[in-house]
């Protein structure tokens, strides 16, 4: 299928927040994917990406099998937004110093603006912003400013003004009232997106795939009742029509009356049987 749109990268470094930050940009009427950081670069540049989002993770930058993406993410052109532990990985890549921190700093904190563009751009020089970090950036790479700092950490944003920024706090958490403008701010004003995207495309998008990858032929689909099951039998009924059966198993141990309303619901838009 040809690229028509376009496409976000999100590296997923296991932290707890990059499922809200693909919620953000999808909300902004851009898609995305979520992939491994291990996604080989190659793989990563076939989709064409407008821009790449580094996620948080759960790891410190010195701990044992600590997560690394390939380096070209950081020596390419493609504009990169690095969030948390990103942040510190994209530093430490490209020649600054990240140091263990002494404590976890977790919350809303106050935070002050240096540079009023780019990710700040039309925004107040004092915001609250969501903090969750324990290591902490002590020397920045070559041609990267400080963005904005906070009363314990002096290099809470940073970019070199180009295509590289990196935010200490969470943009994508509802305790930064501000995150989506700075979110929108990298999305539309750093890597050029125009978001047009809607989920209506995406389902248009998904239906075609379907019809082209099954032709003619008859597809069963696996349903529990579940939303990931239920999705998937909708969307290839919508391709498929008649040539969809749903099966779905009564193991026993489903919540009272579970079987019967799946079944019931189902028996009404697809093929259904039990």
């Amino acid at each position: 299928m040809k690229h028509t749109r376009e496409t976000v990268i999100i590296l997923d470094f296991g932290g707890a927040y990059v499922q809200m930050v693909a919620r953000r940009v999808r909300e902004a009427q851009v898609y995305c994917e979520i992939l491994s950081y291990k996604t080989p670069w190659d793989e990563i540049m076939q989709k064409k990406p407008k821009a790449i989002i580094l996620s948080g993770g759960p790891l410190g930058i010195y701990a044992e099998n600590a997560p690394v993406c390939d380096e070209r993410v950081f020596t390419g052109d493609v504009p990169v937004l690095a969030i948390g532990y990103g942040m510190q990985l994209m530093v430490k890549s490209l020649g600054g110093k990240v140091k263990p921190g002494n404590s976890w700093e977790r919350g809303p904190v106050d935070l002050s603006v240096d540079v009023s563009r780019g990710l700040f751009q039309e925004l107040d020089n004092k915001m609250t912003v969501f903090m969750d970090i324990s290591d902490c950036i002590a020397s920045l790479p070559k041609e990267f400013d400080v963005l904005a700092h906070t009363e314990k950490i002096p290099f809470a944003a940073v970019g070199n003004g180009k295509n590289l920024y990196g935010v200490q706090f969470h943009p994508e958490d509802s305790h930064t009232p501000c995150g989506r403008e700075i979110l929108n701010n990298f999305l539309f004003e750093i890597a050029g997106c125009s978001g047009t995207w809607s989920m209506k495309a995406f389902i248009q998008d998904q239906i075609k795939i379907i019809r082209e990858q099954a032709g003619d032929k008859k597809v069963i689909c696996g349903l529990s009742g579940g939303v990931d099951s239920s999705v998937a039998a909708l969307l290839v009924y919508k391709a498929l029509g008649d040539n969809l059966t749903c099966v779905f198993v009564d193991n026993g141990l489903l919540r009272k009356n579970e079987a019967e309303n799946v079944i019931n619901i189902f028996k009404l838009s697809v093929s259904c049987e039990a």
